[in-house]
């Protein structure tokens, strides 16, 4: 029987499942609805659909590396009790290993290719652990790096995985130092690497910003300007990666340790866990019980 659109469509109203898992189910069954809903709910992904619209602002950061590949990605749950599940664990390991293997260029991309490059779907597979785990589970983002020999991965996880940094040094070998920039960026958060990197529109907004407070403080006129560069120069301090003090020697720059370690810092990507999301207010008591329940 042929599939059609508005079958698949139908299928997915009813089930909240992906389009592909939608299409496949229909194939399954001959384009019996009844029974295509059935193949769903056996296969666990008519169930983890029903929980699409629950809040998952938890979850964990993982960096997975191969060969001169390196990806950082956030995987999203329910509660954070969820992250110190050995299968959350394993979830995460079979993203990292795929992602960074076969790079998609977006998550969209990266549910429906074939994990691993065989079998069944990623998106099929998270939502497999979905049905285990009992929690809505979801791919959130990632970023996948590629070096050359000169360069060097910098890895670190805080908390387990609620800050994720993974920097890229050129220069060098020495992977420690690598890390110790990553372990500064996960601490102190800059946004840019160099003041080069920030936008000149950027740049002028705050100018005039620090301009206006300078007037409105009574600063005389013929001072303002210099008295902006100065505290443009704290700005800088404040965002770029290279103008910080470095957190585990505060009496030089990033730049300095960076330099005397014969290096360059090329990129780096921070991720932490629920930025910018809706988080749930829930209290510890009844997040345990709800956990006890299940």
């Amino acid at each position: 029987m042929a599939i059609t659109a508005k079958m698949v469509k139908e299928l997915r109203e009813k089930t909240g499942a992906g389009m592909m898992d939608c299409k496949k189910a229909l194939q399954e069954t001959d384009g019996n609805l009844d029974k295509a809903v059935d193949y769903l709910r056996e296969k666990g992904i008519a169930k983890a659909a029903k929980k699409a619209d629950r809040i998952a602002a938890e979850g964990s950061t993982y960096i997975a590396v191969d060969g001169n590949s390196a990806v950082l990605l956030e995987v999203n749950c329910e509660t954070d009790f969820v992250t110190k599940n050995e299968q959350f664990k394993q979830l995460l390991s079979e993203l990292g290993s795929h992602i960074v293997k076969h790079q998609p260029e977006t998550v969209e991309e990266a549910l429906q290719q074939k994990l691993h490059g065989e079998g069944e779907t990623v998106e099929t597979y998270i939502n497999s652990a979905v049905a285990k785990i009992g929690e809505k589970i979801s791919l959130r983002r990632f970023t996948v790096i590629n070096k050359t020999d000169n360069d060097v991965f910098g890895e670190y996880l805080h908390m387990g995985g609620r800050i994720g940094v993974l920097t890229l040094l050129e220069g060098s070998n020495d992977d420690q130092v690598a890390k110790d920039v990553a372990m500064h960026v996960a601490a102190v958060n800059p946004r840019y690497v160099s003041r080069d990197a920030v936008s000149e529109e950027e740049v002028n907004h705050e100018r005039e910003v620090l301009k206006t407070q300078a007037l409105n403080e009574g600063k005389p006129e013929k001072i303002v300007e210099k008295m902006v560069e100065g505290r443009l120069g704290k700005y800088f301090e404040e965002i770029c990666l290279l103008e910080q003090s470095f957190v585990k020697d505060p009496d030089q720059k990033v730049k300095k340790y960076v330099a005397d370690k014969g290096a360059a810092v090329k990129t780096f990507i921070r991720y932490e866990v629920g930025e910018g999301m809706e988080k749930r207010e829930e209290n510890f008591a009844d997040e345990v019980m709800s956990q006890i329940k299940k």
